[in-house]
């Protein structure tokens, strides 16, 4: 399943992350790569222990988790610390997959990656080029969004980001180990919820029908929820 997230970030916060990016200071992402990745990757990225990712990535995790759409789609129980990167001209991602277990970084906890981030922080126009795709079971999909809004999608995809040929690409990204390890049963329950809240919106929140379908939601998420 791979979803759009709109308005994860205000234009606002956008300017005030992107005033703090523009003037930081830019590491070869090849570094953090791994043996098979730094291959294909190059582009620039952030020291995940040093400001103002630290700062900037808690506040994208705040917004997170005030964001409905993402809470319903991920249901989350770790967040994987934003990184952020930048890809400038002739600068590109070949095809990858992300690592299947990661450290949290600074503790002793370890996560599965079920879910895939990557939030916009430059407007389209900024750049040409610089798409991210991502193979599904339809095919290819390309997205490139509005700065401020995030793309989420199976950390199992194959995907890659397309030569920049003018300007400049800045993102977040990060990963989510959520209760629900299943995708489809994950799909299903976000599916639902959001029925649940378009009837709610119609019906009203005590409608004896909308009682009835958060009833299922709920014993579903209790079957299904795996937390750590």
């Amino acid at each position: 399943m791979l979803i759009s997230i709109p308005e994860v970030l205000s234009k606002g916060e956008v300017q005030q992350i992107r005033e703090h990016l523009d003037k930081a200071d830019w590491q070869a992402g090849s570094q953090t790569a791994g043996s098979i990745a730094r291959h294909v990757k190059q582009n620039q990225q952030l020291d995940d222990n040093q400001e103002p990712a630290i700062s900037l990535g808690n506040h994208i995790v705040r917004a997170l988790s005030q964001h409905p759409i993402f809470i319903s789609a991920a249901l989350p129980d770790k967040i994987y610390p934003p990184k952020f990167n930048r890809y400038s001209e002739n600068e590109t991602y070949g095809a990858h997959v992300d690592a299947a277990l990661m450290q949290i970084p600074n503790t002793q906890q370890s996560m599965r990656t079920d879910l895939s981030a990557t939030l916009f922080l430059a407007e389209p126009d900024e750049y040409d080029g610089g798409e991210l795709t991502i193979e599904t079971q339809y095919g290819p999909q390309t997205v490139k969004l509005a700065a401020g809004d995030m793309v989420l999608y199976p950390s199992t995809s194959l995907h890659q980001v397309a030569p920049v040929k003018r300007g400049a690409r800045v993102a977040s990204f990060f990963w989510i180990q959520s209760l629900i390890r299943d995708s489809q049963q994950r799909e299903m329950l976000f599916d639902l919820d959001q029925s649940i809240q378009k009837l709610t919106s119609e019906l009203g929140q005590t409608h004896s029908e909308v009682v009835n379908l958060s009833g299922v939601y709920h014993n579903l998420l209790r079957q299904w929820a795996t937390p750590a």
